[in-house]
């Protein structure tokens, strides 16, 4: 039986990485592209979401997949170049919260020495294996995945594939929290910060103020939309804060701008604090 006949076809939030890894492709395809990922259109295929993916109902719902297509772009931008200073500084550990599609393992130059863990439950995993199997890809680092539920003893699954604790670890939860609500959010937080020795950095996306109201009110069914439950906090410095990092935030649309992709529209709001979060444990 082939890899194709044997996939189980993306279903609930992971089907979500899917449609992220279309966005990647479609960003890899243009000549001024902010990253190129060469797995992305594979997986997008493999999940039935290429060469195209149904258009719109109407003209708000194209907005809204347009606007979070771009949101998708930029933090993908801001994560790549987290991940660089990390390496930089000497972090030679990287957990991926809820992975899905990330083909970072494949796409980006890492030091020797660097193990990678990619933390997700067996579906994802097991297609996104797959994919790879058929791509014939290599990974440029040591890479790990570790298949558990983020809602459930996930520090005890990633101890036991080899994460150490008391080495600095770089931490990716991207496009994961706005899935989440409150009370599983500070769990998360608090078992990372649990794992985190000094030195450790952490990039998050936390969905902005008012995004569910904006985009999750006439959200279809089985959407990402449709699935988001959790805001970021007021103040994320704070929050984070008092976990024991030292954080900055950004927004989109001061993000897109430092990366050439300025957003044209002007923002229909006062600017709040961001949704692209760096921080350092000290």
């Amino acid at each position: 039986m082939t890899d194709e006949q044997e996939r189980v076809q993306p279903s609930g939030v992971w089907a979500t990485a899917v449609g992220v890894a279309r966005v990647r492709a479609l960003e890899t395809e243009r000549v001024d592209a902010l990253f190129r990922d060469p797995l992305a259109q594979a997986f997008a295929t493999a999940g039935g979401l290429w060469p195209s993916s149904p258009p719109p109902a109407d003209e708000a719902a194209r907005r809204r997949r347009l606007a979070v297509s771009f949101s998708i772009v930029i933090r993908t931008k801001f994560l790549d170049d987290l991940l660089r200073q990390a390496s930089a500084s000497g972090v030679r550990q990287v957990v991926l919260l809820g992975a899905g599609m990330d083909s970072r393992a494949f796409r980006m130059d890492w030091p020797e020495g660097t193990r990678l863990f990619e933390v997700d439950t067996s579906a994802p995993l097991d297609f996104k294996a797959s994919v790879l199997r058929q791509e014939r890809a290599v990974a440029r680092c040591e890479r790990i995945t570790v298949a558990a539920d983020l809602r459930e003893d996930w520090p005890a699954a990633l101890a036991a594939a080899g994460h150490d604790p008391a080495a600095a670890t770089v931490w990716i939860a991207e496009g994961l929290l706005i899935y989440l609500p409150e009370d599983a959010v500070e769990l998360l937080l608090a078992r990372i910060s649990a794992q985190s020795a000094a030195g450790s950095r952490m990039g998050l996306t936390l969905g902005s103020r008012g995004v569910i109201e904006r985009f999750g009110a006439d959200a279809v069914p089985g959407s990402a939309a449709s699935m988001w439950v959790s805001e970021m906090p007021d103040d994320p410095v704070r929050w984070l804060a008092g976990h024991g990092w030292e954080a900055d935030s950004h927004t989109l649309r001061e993000r897109a701008a430092a990366y050439g992709r300025p957003v044209s529209t002007p923002a229909q709001r006062e600017e709040q604090p961001g949704g692209l979060v760096s921080a350092v444990r000290r």
